[in-house]
């Protein structure tokens, strides 16, 4: 109970709460990011992003993601190339 009083009114102090009069998420999520004490909360308070950017950041990992793994096999075909190679010429 105690900890989170102090995270509130830190939170409050060291954001917008002040100018508003009001603590939002996003002075929480700010606290949790910035002040090293809080720095465990991050994963738990994370910034508040729209849906359609979450949306396009997992498109961008699947293609990413999916580049990767073309290159991986191409890694792999240059590997079986060079070990026919090395039998052919024994």
């Amino acid at each position: 109970e105690l900890f989170v009083q102090y995270l509130a009114t830190y939170s409050y102090k060291h954001g917008r709460g002040k100018e508003k009069n009001a603590l939002t998420y996003s002075d929480l999520s700010h606290t949790a990011e910035e002040c090293e004490t809080f720095q465990f909360l991050a994963d738990i308070l994370p910034k508040k992003i729209l849906a359609s950017k979450y949306l396009k950041m997992l498109e961008k990992e699947k293609r990413d993601g999916e580049v990767r793994e073309d290159d991986d096999e191409g890694e792999e075909e240059e590997d079986e190339d060079e070990a026919v190679g090395d039998s052919v010429g024994s």
